[in-house]
């Protein structure tokens, strides 16, 4: 079901996809390029990950060459609304408190949360959220600043100790070295992380927290970030999004990136 808010963002079912083209040559996109496998960076500058992807295929479709610019996820937005990049590409969840400052497109993408804990720990198979947090009460989860993970947290569970991280690196690397009792993310991202670490130590919790269940905070998918003057690129953005989503565009990155599928094909049905 679509909500009132969602009314808002959803354009793309009936326009027509013809005399597509950016409105510049290249467009600018700010993204994180620290959240694997959202988005990475590496030492020459390049921008890999499902973000990039999305990017490319979005600036391929409109007609533009894209010009990746990599920074802390936290100033995306303010960014944004400087005019120093066209669009936001980073992992970014569609809320009502982030669209009162810019524009989204269509949630193209749908995500879950949950943590990743010991595997020893209590809360494991915790099977209601309200488990979960009172099983963690006055310990530390680590989540990455500025996402809406740590917002959920603090909204919801009151006796959790909730620390910021400038990147899922950095969160990670403290969790591997027990410096944190838990990490709350992205399923992708924290299924990722097990991947590379192994699952001798830690586990995914059973529980997943699904963005439905809390939308005005964990929000209803993923979204590019579109300055609120740019009403004309919103409109192709949207139009784009939806032939890449029909056209199993983002199906087969996502597949490729996180071994699911997490295309939002709700949004472009007709």
């Amino acid at each position: 079901m679509i909500t009132p808010f969602l009314q808002k963002t959803v354009l793309c079912a009936g326009l027509a996809l013809v005399g597509l083209s950016a409105t510049a040559d290249t467009l600018k996109i700010g993204t994180e390029g620290g959240y694997p496998p959202w988005s990475m960076v590496d030492a020459s500058g390049k921008v890999s990950g499902f973000d990039a992807d999305v990017g490319n295929a979005l600036c391929k479709e409109l007609n533009a060459d894209c010009r990746f610019v990599v920074q802390a996820f936290d100033s995306l937005i303010p960014s944004l609304d400087a005019n120093r990049f066209d669009l936001i590409i980073s992992g970014m969840s569609v809320t009502p408190e982030r669209a009162k400052r810019i524009n989204f497109s269509i949630p193209y993408a749908v995500e879950d949360a949950i943590f990743v804990l010991p595997k020893d720990s209590p809360v494991i198979n915790a099977g209601t959220p309200e488990e979960i947090f009172k099983g963690l009460a006055g310990k530390t989860v680590g989540v990455q600043g500025g996402t809406t993970h740590g917002d959920y947290l603090r909204q919801n569970a009151g006796d959790v100790k909730v620390k910021n991280y400038d990147t899922l690196d950095q969160m990670q690397i403290d969790l591997d070295a027990r410096r944190l009792d838990a990490t709350f993310a992205d399923l992708t991202s924290q299924s990722k992380f097990l991947k590379k670490v192994g699952d001798q130590h830690f586990s995914l919790s059973s529980l997943t927290i699904k963005g439905s269940s809390a939308p005005e905070v964990l929000g209803y998918g993923i979204g590019v970030g579109i300055n609120k003057n740019n009403a004309e690129l919103k409109e192709k953005v949207d139009a784009a999004l939806c032939k890449l989503i029909n056209d199993g565009v983002i199906k087969t990155s996502s597949e490729k990136w996180f071994d699911i599928d997490i295309s939002n094909y709700e949004v472009c049905k007709k």
